[in-house]
Order: C-alpha cells, then structure tokens, then sequence
C-alpha cells in the first residue's frame, strides 16, 4: 500500500496541538471535492480534522466565510486550529446526522423553515468581500452539463441547431439570475450540507464557494434539491413563505408572487443543469459514480419546470427527445 504522505503530516500536526496523548483518528464521510474529514477523538477533545489539499482546496476563503457566518450567530463549525498554508483545520463536530436523514412529509414544514430561517440571516450578510456570481461563472457551470453529460457520459452528437438551442437557453437563465437582487449565496445549501444539531437552526458547512448572487439561488438549492423531492406545490407555498420572510426582513422590497416563481424556476434550471454536469464529472474525471443516481431527480426538475416558460420551452422538448439516462 502506498504512502499517504498529507495523512502522515497531519498526524505531526495534530500532536503538535494536542501533546503526546493518546486519540483517534477515524475517517467520515466526505463530499464532491478533494477534501477529507476525520473524527479525532482524544480523553479530553473532539474535533473534525480537515485535510485541504492547498493546491485544489479554497481554504482562505473557507476561513474568511466562516467568520463572516460566525460573526452574525449561524451556526458554523467553529475552527479551533488551523494550518492554512498547509489545508489542515480542526473544527467543531457537528455529528453524523444531515438534514437529509431526517426530513419527512411530517416534520418538512418545521425543519424547512428553520433551514429557511438561517438563510435570511445569510443573505443579510454583506457580500461585498465575496467573489460575484459572474456571466462568466454562470456560464461556465452550465457548460459543464454539455460537456461532461451530453457529450462525454451520453456521447449525443450535438448538431447546430442544438448547440444554438442551449447557447440561447444558457443566455436566457444567465440573465435570470443576473436580473435578481444580488445577495450572499452559500452555493451549495441543501440537506447534505445542514446538519441536525441541538440548536434552532441547521448546522451549516460546506460554504467555501460563497459569492455574491441571484436572491433565489439558495432556496431552489435547498428546495428543490438533488438529493429529495416533494411536490411541487408544496415546494411553491414553501418559496412563496420565503418570500414573505424576505419582505419582512426588507431583503427585498414587495415583488409580484409570479415573478419571484420565475426567478426561482429558472434559477432551479440553472443550477441543476451545473448540477448534472458536475455528476457526471465526478464519475468521468475522479471515479466517484454515486453521484449518477441523482441525475434522474436533477433531470426529472428540468423536464418539470422548463416547459412552464418561453425562455426554456425549446430545452425540455431538447431533453424529452434526445436526452434518456438510467444510472447503471
């Protein structure tokens, strides 16, 4: 078995912390990315220990964003060490348990509106030290679904008349979320990325890619996420409750219930168009293919939602006759 020489340094630096006692130090269970997550246990202490690689990882940025959350009382993992320069990091330990494995059709109501709760806190945060949600990056995220899924997992020959389809659905959502009131965007917040800890709120990680976005960008994460669905007017009445909250949080001011349904569906698009494209990614480039039983739900939102409107008409008939994608 080969070396693993990043684990082995963050041994040294763990008992350069904690002194010469005894602990543990035993896998959980990671992400999408190139990072890893240890539970250490010692007599006295326990942490999650992250290894970040520095060259793949945003690890600065992971830092400045949890203070930011911890500095207006969400509930971050705290960092108690870390070695930036190195990508290692001990933080608070926030359990086993996501949102994911506890929502219901029973307790959804509560648990969405805590989880909904803790995002107006967000997206009351100034965002002006975060990256934007650029043209370019929205783009960019949508190309990964013709790349990776249409062409690469699916091998479909994409004619001119295709490619000109997706340029121009891909123009249409890009300024759907530029549209938007622009506000702190955690990226990536749905029910494996919030925790079931003893406080109001969800515990919240996983945020390192945070930028300043479209105002819907989040709730159609968390709402109409790739890992559970619900029907679909009762993801409508929970965004249309958000909507209220944002009001009375002057977040925004009052906006037609239509139009902030626009905003959110296209944004759903959006995302889960980057979505899929990152699936099938995972399987092709890294060798990570559970992520491909999630494609049928991410898909499945799409094929929903897009005919509802002129702008991506064109797209769900595109899917509904060329794209058809059981995971094996």
């Amino acid at each position: 078995m080969s070396p693993d020489p990043r684990l082995g340094r963050l041994h040294e630096w763990i008992k350069e912390i904690i002194g010469n006692v005894p602990y543990t130090l035993k896998p959980v269970s990671g992400d999408a990315s190139f990072r890893r997550y240890f539970r250490l246990r010692s007599e006295r202490e326990q942490y999650i220990a992250v290894d970040s690689p520095p060259e793949k990882e945003a690890n600065k940025a992971f830092a400045h964003i949890t203070h930011l959350l911890e500095a207006d009382g969400l509930p971050v993992p705290h960092i108690h060490y870390s070695q930036l320069e190195s990508g290692y990091f001990l933080l608070d330990d926030f359990g086993d348990t996501l949102l994911l494995d506890t929502l219901n059709p029973e307790n959804a109501d509560t648990l969405y509106n805590n989880a909904l709760e803790a995002l107006t806190v967000i997206q009351k945060i100034p965002a002006g030290s975060l990256p934007d949600y650029s043209q370019q990056l929205l783009s960019q995220e949508m190309e990964l679904f013709r790349q990776w899924f249409l062409s690469r997992l699916l091998a479909i020959q994409l004619s001119g008349s295709d490619q000109e389809l997706l340029n121009q659905t891909f123009t249409h959502l890009r300024n759907n979320a530029l549209d938007q009131p622009q506000v702190f965007v955690h990226r990536d917040y749905h029910s494996r990325n919030l925790m079931q800890i003893n406080a109001d709120w969800p515990g919240i990680i996983d945020y390192q890619d945070a930028v300043c976005g479209p105002l819907t960008y989040d709730l159609v994460s968390l709402l109409r996420d790739c890992y559970i669905g619900w029907p679909s007017a009762r993801v409508e009445t929970w965004a249309l409750r958000y909507k209220d909250k944002l009001l009375r949080h002057n977040i925004i001011s009052n906006i037609e219930n239509d139009i902030f349904l626009k905003w959110f569906d296209l944004m759903g698009i959006q995302r889960h168009l980057k979505a899929i494209g990152i699936f099938s990614r995972l399987k092709l480039r890294d060798g990570k293919s559970g992520y491909l039983q999630d494609i049928p739900r991410t898909l499945g939102y799409i094929k929903t939602v897009a005919p509802k409107y002129p702008e991506t008409r064109e797209l769900a008939d595109f899917i509904n006759e060329k794209v058809s994608f059981r995971p094996q």
